[in-house]
C-alpha cells in the first residue's frame, strides 16, 4: 500500500457502543444471517431444478440471489466474530480485502438489477421475438459485463482508499471497512480525492438507477397503450417484484453514499448499514417469492422433496435401529442359553441403547 501508511491493523468498533446489547444482537443477526443464506439458496436450487424456470430474468434472478448470499457472506461472519470477541482488530490487508469484495459484489447487485430491468423491457416490447433476443449467450455477457465492472470499479476505490497515509486514529466506527470511516482516520484525504470516491460510487448507484429508470419509462410507455386490462395487468405484475427489490436497494444505499458525511453521521450510516447488508438480502427472495406465482410452486416442490427425503431416512433409520434390535436379543438369548456370562453385560446395554434409538426413529416418522 502507501509508503507512508504507519497503521497496520484497525480495531472495529461497530457495536461496541451498545455493550449490553451484543448477545440480543448477535443471537438476531445469526438467524437472519441462517435465513438469507436459506432463501436464496433456495431460490437458486428452485430455479435449477424447475425446467419452465429456465427464462432469462430467472437467470438474472439466480446470479442476483448468488451475488447477494456472497456478499452477506463477505460482512456477516465477521460481525458476528465481533459480537462475540474481545479483540475487534483488523489487519490492513484484510480490511482491503472486505471493501474489494463488498464493493465489487454490491456494484454487481446494482448492474444486474440494470440487466434486469432491460430483460422485462424486452419481454413486454417484443415478446414474439423474445426468446430469440435475449439468448442463452447475450444472458452470459451481460452477466459477465456486470461483474467485471464491478471487479473494476471497486478495484479502482480499494486502490485509492488503501494508498493514503493512515496516521491518525486506528478505530474504525463502523462494524465493516466501509469507505467513509476508513478514509475518515487518513492524514491526506483531499477534496479531489474524495470528489474521484464520490465520482465511483455515483457511477455505480446513479449510472446503474438511471438505466433501470429508462427502461421503466419505456415499459409504462408501452403499456399505457396495450388496449387490454388483463395485458396492462400482467405487463406489472411481471415488473413488480424486481421494481420492489430496486427501491429497497436503492433507497437504503443512496442514502448512505450519496448524501454529505460528516464525522458525526457515523452511527446513522452505521444503523442503515445494518439494514443494506442483513435487511435487505433477507427480503428480496422474500419478495421475489411471494409476489410471483411460478417462484412459489417451484420453492413448493423443493420444500415437499426435501420433506420426501428426510422422511426416507426416517424410515431407513427405523429400519436400521429394528435389525439392531433383532440382532442383540439373539446374541443375548444366546448368552444366556450357554449360561456363559460372556460380555453378557455389554449385550445388554447395547440392547437398551438400540430400543431408545428405534423408539426415538418412531417418533420422528409419527412426527
Amino acid at each position: 500500500m502507501g509508503n507512508h501508511t504507519t497503521v497496520s491493523a484497525f480495531l472495529l468498533w461497530g457495536f461496541s457502543s451498545f455493550p449490553d446489547l451484543q448477545g440480543l444482537l448477535f443471537v438476531v443477526i445469526f438467524f437472519s444471517y441462517v435465513t438469507i443464506l436459506a432463501a436464496n439458496v433456495s431460490i437458486m436450487v428452485a430455479i435449477k431444478l424447475s425446467h419452465n424456470l429456465h427464462t432469462p430474468m430467472y437467470y438474472f434472478l439466480c446470479g442476483l440471489s448468488f451475488s447477494e448470499t456472497c456478499t452477506t457472506m463477505v460482512i456477516i461472519p465477521r460481525m458476528l466474530e465481533d459480537l462475540l470477541s474481545d479483540t475487534k482488530t483488523i489487519s490492513l490487508h484484510e480490511c482491503a480485502t472486505q471493501m474489494f469484495f463488498f464493493f465489487g459484489l454490491g456494484a454487481n447487485n446494482c448492474f444486474i438489477l440494470a440487466v434486469m430491468s432491460y430483460d422485462r423491457y424486452t419481454a413486454i416490447h417484443n415478446p414474439l421475438h423474445y426468446p430469440i433476443l435475449m439468448t442463452r449467450k447475450l444472458c452470459f455477457q451481460l452477466m459477465m459485463a456486470s461483474c467485471v465492472t464491478g471487479i473494476v470499479v471497486s478495484l479502482c476505490i480499494v486502490l485509492i482508499v488503501f494508498n493514503l497515509s493512515f496516521c491518525d486514529s486506528s478505530t474504525i466506527q463502523h462494524f465493516f471497512c466501509d469507505i467513509t470511516p476508513v478514509v475518515s482516520l487518513a492524514c491526506d484525504y483531499t477534496f479531489f480525492k474524495k470528489m474521484v470516491l464520490l465520482a465511483f460510487s455515483a457511477f455505480v448507484l446513479v449510472g446503474s438507477f438511471i438505466l433501470i429508470m429508462i427502461s421503466y419509462v419505456f415499459i409504462v410507455s408501452i403499456v399505457v397503450k396495450m388496449p387490454s386490462t388483463k395485458g396492462k395487468y400482467k405487463a406489472f405484475n411481471t415488473c413488480s417484484s424486481h421494481l420492489s427489490v430496486v427501491c429497497i436497494h436503492y433507497g437504503f444505499a443512496g442514502f448512505v453514499y450519496l448524501r454529505p458525511k460528516d464525522r458525526d453521521s457515523f452511527h446513522e450510516d452505521m444503523l442503515m448499514a445494518v439494514t443494506y447488508t442483513v435487511l435487505t438480502p433477507l427480503l428480496n427472495p422474500i419478495v421475489y417469492s411471494l409476489r410471483n406465482k411460478e417462484m412459489k410452486i417451484a420453492l413448493g416442490r423443493v420444500l415437499g422433496n426435501i420433506y420426501i427425503v428426510l422422511c426416507r431416512q426416517g424410515h431407513s433409520q427405523l429400519l436400521s435401529s429394528q435389525h439392531c434390535l433383532i440382532s442383540c436379543r439373539s446374541r443375548l438369548q444366546q448368552q444366556m442359553a450357554h449360561g456363559g456370562p460372556g460380555n453378557f453385560w455389554l449385550w445388554q446395554v447395547t440392547l437398551n441403547l438400540c430400543c431408545k434409538v428405534s423408539w426415538v426413529a418412531v417418533g420422528d416418522l409419527r412426527a
